[in-house]
C-alpha cells in the first residue's frame, strides 16, 4: 500500500523534506504552540502521577488545583518549559533532520519506510535531552510544590535552579537525564513515524500537503502514539525528579522497584487519562505551528 500511495501525483511533493535550517526555525514555533495549548493539562498530569494511594481523577485534580491556586495554578511552572521550548523543539526537529540524513534512504518518505523514519525521530532525543532533562526537573518540582498544603518553597525556576545546584551541583539539576533520554528516544520513534505516515495518507490527491484539519488530526494522533510508548518512562522520571535527595539511590531502578512493591504494574500508566487528553490538542497545535512556519519560510524565501 505504501508503494502504491507513493505513486500518486501528490506523493513526491509530500516526500520533499525541509532544510535543516527551516526545520530548526519551524520546530521552535511548533514547540511554543505545544506548550501554550498543553501546559494546563501537563500540570494536572504531574499532580496525578505524583499522588499517593488511590489515583485521583482528572476532573478532581483540576478542581483541587483551581480551588487552591486559582485558574493560574494550571499554568504553574510554565515559564521553565516555555523559556526552554524554542531551543528544545528547534533542536528536536533539527535532530530529526540530521537523523533523516543518517538513517533514511532517498525514497524513505516516498515509500513510507517507517522504521527508517522512526530511527531518525529517535535520534532527535540526543539533541533535546541536554536541554529537556534539567527543564523537566525544574518544571516538575514547581508543579508539585504546595500540593500537600504547605506554602510554596521556591519563587520560580531560577530560585529553584540555584537551590538545586547548591544542594547537589549539576547532578542534582540534571537528575533524570538517562530516564529522559530513554523516554524521548522511544517516544520520538513513534511520534515522527506516525505523523509522516498520516501526513501522506491525509493529503488529498493533487495537493502538496494535508488541510489544516488533516494536519491537526495527524499531529494529535502522533501525540497519542508518542505517549503510549513513553508514559511508563515518564512516570518513573517524574517521581525521580521530584523526590528529595537520596530517596532513590539507584535512579529509576529504585523508583521502579518501589512502585511495583507499593502500587503495582498499572501505576506506570498513572495519569494515562490526563496525558491522552493533553496529547491530542497540544501536538496538533505543535504540528500546525510547525507546518505554518515552514510555509512562512517558503513565503519569505528562507533556504
Amino acid at each position: 500500500m505504501a508503494s502504491e500511495s507513493a505513486e500518486t501525483p501528490d506523493a513526491p511533493a509530500s516526500a520533499k523534506q525541509p532544510s535543516l535550517f527551516r526545520s530548526f526555525i519551524a520546530g521552535g514555533v511548533g514547540g511554543m504552540s505545544l506548550v501554550l495549548v498543553g501546559h494546563p493539562l501537563d500540570t494536572i498530569k504531574v499532580r496525578v502521577q505524583t499522588a499517593t494511594g488511590e489515583t485521583p481523577s482528572l476532573m478532581a485534580t483540576a478542581r483541587n488545583i483551581i480551588a487552591k491556586d486559582g485558574f493560574r495554578g494550571l499554568y504553574k511552572g510554565m515559564s521553565a518549559p516555555l523559556y526552554g521550548v524554542t531551543p528544545m523543539y528547534s533542536l528536536c526537529f533539527l535532530g530529526y533532520g540530521v537523523g533523516k540524513k543518517i538513517f533514511c534512504d532517498d525514497d524513505a518518505f516516498k515509500e513510507l519506510k517507517l522504521v527508517q523514519i522512526g530511527l531518525a525521530g529517535a535520534f532527535s532525543a540526543i539533541f533535546t535531552t541536554p536541554i529537556l532533562a534539567p527543564g523537566e526537573r525544574l518544571k516538575c518540582v514547581l508543579q508539585v510544590q504546595g500540593a500537600s498544603g504547605n506554602a510554596p518553597k521556591y519563587s520560580g525556576p531560577m530560585d529553584l535552579a540555584k537551590a538545586l545546584y547548591k544542594q547537589g551541583g549539576l547532578a542534582s539539576v540534571n537528575r533524570g537525564f538517562c530516564a529522559t533520554l530513554a523516554r524521548d528516544g522511544a517516544a520520538s520513534f513513534a511520534y515522527f513515524s506516525v505523523y509522516e505516515y498520516l501526513k501522506v495518507k491525509l493529503t488529498p490527491a493533487g495537493e502538496k500537503s494535508p488541510s489544516v484539519g488533516g494536519t491537526l488530526l495527524a499531529g494529535g494522533l502522533a501525540g497519542w502514539a508518542n505517549w503510549m510508548f513513553c508514559l511508563p518512562f515518564d512516570t518513573l522520571k517524574t517521581r525521580l525528579q521530584v523526590a528529595p535527595d537520596g530517596t532513590y539511590p539507584h535512579g529509576i531502578r529504585s523508583v521502579f522497584a518501589e512502585l511495583m512493591r507499593k502500587d503495582g504494574f498499572f501505576a506506570l500508566y498513572r495519569g494515562f487519562g490526563p496525558v491522552m487528553v493533553r496529547a491530542f490538542p497540544a501536538n496538533a497545535a505543535c504540528f500546525v505551528g510547525y507546518e505554518f512556519a515552514i510555509r512562512v519560510c517558503d513565503w519569505v524565501g528562507i533556504p
